[in-house]
């Protein structure tokens, strides 16, 4: 009678992993249960970052749009509440292209929405 191990199934899992951590610096990158370990710490960094570059994105279009219109003599808050007051539905992100790369553009928006 032969035991049966897991062997091929376990060195698959194994290199697949190892595979994944080839930048990592001394055991984490060839031992397996360091390996394991560091990638998943690797993945919660990742799980999160994804999440904070969406918070850091809306950050720099309201920044962004808060010094185009700060230079027009009036607070990036106003602006936006007149905006949804006036019922235009342009997130910031747009805004803040239109200012940045159509700027006339945006000044005719900004007079229209400022009346």
């Amino acid at each position: 009678m032969v035991r049966v191990t897991n062997w091929l199934q376990r060195q698959r899992r194994h290199k697949r992993f190892v595979a994944q951590a080839t930048w990592f610096r001394l055991g984490r990158k060839n031992l397996y249960k360091q390996v394991r370990l560091a990638l998943v710490k690797q993945w919660q960094h990742a799980y999160e970052s994804r999440r904070l570059k969406k918070r850091d994105f809306r950050r720099l279009w309201i920044e962004r749009l808060s010094a185009v219109v700060r230079e027009k003599g009036w607070k990036y808050s106003v602006f936006v509440n007149t905006m949804y007051n006036k019922d235009v539905k342009l997130d910031r992100k747009v805004l803040s292209n239109i200012a940045v790369a159509f700027p006339v553009v945006f000044d005719k928006m900004y007079d229209e929405i400022m009346k």
